[in-house]
């Protein structure tokens, strides 16, 4: 895969720049994800987020499109059908002349809507490039609404835990070892992510594997790598015993009065040593 192209991220973006700040019905123009967290490097995508007028969306992502044209023929194009999952609207591009590391994940944003992806706890520090009306603040996060969501989302987990365990078992007695491997991923090894998430950095309780190499511990990290990679259906089986005892105990172990603690440590910009 090639990799040495000529565009590179600050091109996009000035591009970018260039072309929505002067319209009326764009109100406001950031970057997330990587760049939020400080963690960009050369394999990182552009994070990009818009907010305009309600019944400007679709114009928006006609000059976007436009202004990437400008740079390099747009050699892949994915527009999220929707409704989305977040209730923005939502493309990908991929340009010729970037490297395909450097692909485009453009969320477009109505004015009026409410959750813009703007808890810094959750999402990070945004990187503003323009704010005409004051939309880029933080959304601070409600701690005590917060971890009554989460208690609820452990205690769903527990219940499909421990009803599906069975479904990799029942696939390795049959010898179906594909089909095991995939019911011990999403229902064994997926919570169990989730519940160490839940223990560890709690605001990104939901972010699956997005980031545990920085938010969980290094030994943590080195356990999961040993139930991730398995050899053959021995090892599977095994390893999935191994994986079910590890969730109890850490689902055993969630205390809120600790999550509390660690969170409003974080909420004030300090990271309890070895989590997140």
């Amino acid at each position: 895969m090639n990799e040495e192209k000529s565009i590179i991220r600050e091109d996009i973006v000035a591009s970018l720049v260039r072309t929505l700040e002067p319209l009326e019905y764009v109100h406001a123009f950031w970057e997330a994800g990587a760049a939020s967290f400080d963690r960009v490097d050369q394999w990182s995508d552009v994070d990009l987020y818009v907010v305009v007028e309600d019944d400007c969306v679709d114009s928006a992502f006609k000059c976007v499109e436009q202004a990437l044209s400008s740079l390099s023929e747009i050699e892949l194009k994915f527009r999220l059908p929707e409704p989305t999952w977040h209730g923005h609207s939502q493309s990908f591009y991929r340009l010729k002349e970037t490297s395909p590391y450097l692909y485009i994940d453009l969320v477009v944003m109505k004015k009026s809507s409410k959750d813009k992806f703007l808890q810094f706890q959750i999402h990070g520090v945004p990187v503003v490039y323009f704010d005409k009306i004051g939309v880029v603040k933080d959304d601070a996060v409600d701690l005590e609404s917060f971890l009554d969501g989460i208690e609820k989302r452990l205690e769903t987990l527990k219940i499909l835990f421990d009803m599906f365990q069975v479904d990799a078992l029942k696939e390795l007695n049959r010898g179906n070892d594909i089909e095991a491997h995939t019911f011990y991923m999403n229902n064994t090894l997926r919570p169990l992510v989730e519940a160490l998430r839940i223990k560890y950095s709690p605001f990104h309780y939901s972010f699956r594997t997005h980031y545990i190499y920085y938010e969980l511990p290094p030994e943590v990290v080195e356990r999961l790598h040993g139930l991730t990679f398995i050899a053959d259906s021995k090892e599977l089986r095994k390893r999935r015993a191994e994986a079910e005892e590890w969730f109890w105990e850490v689902v055993r172990s969630v205390d809120r009065k600790a999550l509390k603690n660690q969170s409003q440590l974080r909420l004030r910009g300090k990271s309890p040593s070895g989590s997140w």
